[in-house]
């Protein structure tokens, strides 16, 4: 375990390192994109716009975020790693946490649900969402408040979930 925290922190400073945007703006608007307010107005424009996958759209997502979130919260407590920027010295997030803990990240596991949904729903546009959820997974390592496993853990956990309430439903 220690080998994979090591390589962890070393990928972290590396990515860290690279942001060319040192006053995180752009950075910080991706990562907005992740917070779940566009979740709800894009699965409420479907359901209106496009009734019948829409509506089944939107019970899916319903489903999915009910089991997302107190899944992500028992993994949270259940894990209690601390944020980089807790833990290093002289080292200052681009933003505050919303939370103590960084392992998984809920902002990745949100993208990478939605990013799921809709290319389950809307195949061609795959490639595109999927790219979205990565970015949002990545400006969160970049504005310093979490790791690359931790943006992993997240990823596959949305994932996971978007294709159980998928199982479930459609």
């Amino acid at each position: 375990m220690n080998l994979i925290t090591r390589y962890d922190t070393q990928l972290f400073y590396w990515l860290f390192g690279k942001m060319t945007d040192r006053s995180g703006t752009w950075v910080r608007l991706i990562s907005k994109t992740g917070d779940g307010y566009l979740y709800l107005v894009l699965a409420l424009l479907l359901w209106a716009f496009e009734p019948g996958k829409g509506t089944l759209f939107l019970y899916t997502g319903l489903l999915a975020y009910s089991m997302e979130l107190p899944v992500f919260v028992i993994l949270k407590k259940l894990f209690k790693r601390q944020r980089p920027c807790d833990i290093f010295k002289n080292f200052n997030a681009y933003v505050e946490p919303s939370d103590k803990f960084s392992l998984p990240s809920g902002h990745t596991t949100a993208a990478f649900l939605m990013a799921s949904l809709l290319a389950h729903f809307y195949p061609f546009a795959a490639p595109l969402v999927y790219l979205w959820a990565s970015t949002v997974g990545l400006s969160r390592v970049l504005l310093g408040v979490h790791y690359p496993t931790d943006i992993l853990a997240g990823a596959f956990l949305g994932f996971f979930i978007s294709e159980l309430s998928i199982q479930i439903l459609v």
